[in-house]
């Protein structure tokens, strides 16, 4: 199994890339995992949201291979305490279900995305911002392992 997480533009924020790069690590123990950037959509002046997400949802399936299952992360998604997410995920570890997660960009996913994933999930009922989405989702993905793991990492 190998899992990718596919993010529109880059992460500015020192704290978050620091924060991403500590899950990324310890990651790297349980699961052959790829963290993909594509580049933002710049429209200008013309912006037209439509148009924006379509090109960005383009970029997007660029990266994804025939066979592997996609996620969104989108706030109208089930939602999963963290015991949930780590049942869902050993789930597709059991199927040996090579799995792309995805974060949209600001203003989502393009309709060829939404046709194209087989699932969709919340983080939370919150808004947050797209960079901060990226830290949330690797620290739940490692908290997911440690569980199925059975590692103290979580405490119930």
């Amino acid at each position: 199994m190998k899992i990718k997480l596919i993010a529109i533009g880059k992460t500015d924020e020192t704290y978050l890339k620091e924060g991403i790069d500590k899950y990324l690590g310890r990651l790297k123990h349980y699961i052959q995992f790829e963290f993909i950037i594509v580049n933002d959509v710049k429209l200008g002046k013309k912006s037209n949201v439509e148009v924006q997400k379509e090109l960005e949802g383009k970029a997007i399936l660029e990266k994804i291979i025939t066979n592997e299952v996609v996620i969104l992360l989108d706030e109208n998604g089930k939602e999963f305490n963290s015991v949930g997410f780590s049942n869902f995920m050993q789930k597709a570890l059991n199927a040996g279900t090579n799995m792309v997660f995805v974060i949209g960009g600001p203003y989502g996913f393009s309709e060829a995305m939404y046709q194209r994933a087989s699932a969709k999930i919340a983080l939370s009922k919150l808004t947050f911002s797209h960079q901060m989405v990226r830290l949330f989702f690797v620290e739940q993905l490692y908290r997911a392992f440690t569980i199925i793991n059975g590692e103290k990492y979580h405490h119930v």
